[in-house]
């Protein structure tokens, strides 16, 4: 009785949604677009509160200490997932301090060259890359970004030698790839997707399982590639202990917001897909980004720096 009429009074103030990155990215930007659908079906403001610094583990960390009443939550990425394994000392464990409220967004990556690389598809740049080995740079946006695992993970399935270089932020690197300074990158599509359709660059392939309706005519990586995936996704937890009736309300008003036309459409023009589904679909998908992405972190001996 209790708990029913608790989340039947649920909410009565402002929802705090706590990110790791800064204002104007693209996780941002969904975030924002969540938020506001929900704030505007709650009656109460949902609040994104940017909360940048270590790689999103401050973000994470703050919201693993809230109190677990559906009042602070974590717009989640596929960092999360790669920081599980890339950080040796965590203060927070995804499986044992949230719980799982919904999925909300994939956006394939982009295996794009400079038009200096002698490559039209995926079996052109591999076959490019094992003839001169050690001399393609892979630019990426940091150490054990979703960037660079996507390319890592590249490598380990292909066998070719791509030689990462790290920037401090995507508009460092994507200046260097127009200017043929680093050769590839595994570029989100939101970041790169102008200059592959103004033809500054060159889109081989996606990294997604199946091909984006950004790009139709550019085929994936698994086309040429068994078995090969990454992605970029962003998902919603609150802290271990939340009510389950909270947490039902909450998964069933992002999955009004994405099945809402207007928010898919918002998505559709960013590059995005809707993940939706129940919190269960996303505990296990969770799980296995986190083991997969783990396996990547360990074979290419990635650390933190």
């Amino acid at each position: 009785m209790a708990r029913t009429a608790y989340a039947q009074a649920y909410p009565s103030r402002p929802i705090r949604l706590i990110l790791g990155f800064a204002a104007g990215g693209s996780a941002d930007i969904v975030a924002r677009l969540i938020a506001q659908f929900m704030s505007d079906r709650l009656g109460q403001p949902v609040i994104v509160e940017n909360r940048t610094g270590a790689s999103s583990n401050l973000a994470g960390e703050a919201v693993a200490r809230s109190a677990p009443d559906g009042y602070t939550l974590f717009f989640m990425t596929t960092v999360n997932a790669i920081n599980a394994t890339f950080f040796d000392n965590l203060k927070f464990d995804l499986k044992r301090d949230f719980v799982p409220v919904s999925g909300v967004t994939r956006v394939p990556n982009v295996l794009e060259v400079n038009p200096s690389v002698p490559a039209g598809n995926v079996a052109e740049f591999i076959a490019y890359a094992k003839a001169n080995p050690g001399k393609l740079n892979m630019a990426s946006t940091g150490n054990g970004t979703s960037i660079h695992l996507a390319g890592e993970l590249f490598k380990a399935m292909t066998g070719t030698n791509l030689i990462h270089v790290p920037y401090r932020s995507p508009p460092q690197a994507m200046t260097d790839l127009l200017a043929g300074q680093v050769q590839v990158m595994f570029d989100v599509m939101t970041q790169g997707l102008a200059h592959i359709k103004e033809g500054r660059l060159r889109a081989l392939a996606v990294t997604t399982a199946t091909r984006s309706d950004a790009l139709p005519d550019v085929p994936t990586v698994a086309e040429t590639v068994p078995g090969y995936e990454a992605s970029s996704w962003s998902g919603v937890c609150a802290p271990a202990g939340t009510p389950a009736e909270i947490v039902a309300m909450l998964n069933r008003e992002i999955q009004a917001a994405l099945t809402d036309p207007k928010i898919k459409a918002r998505l559709t023009s960013l590059g995005s897909m809707a993940i939706g589904g129940a919190p269960g679909e996303f505990a296990t998908f969770l799980a296995d980004e986190t083991e997969k992405w783990g396996k990547v972190v360990r074979t290419a001996n990635i650390k933190a720096e």
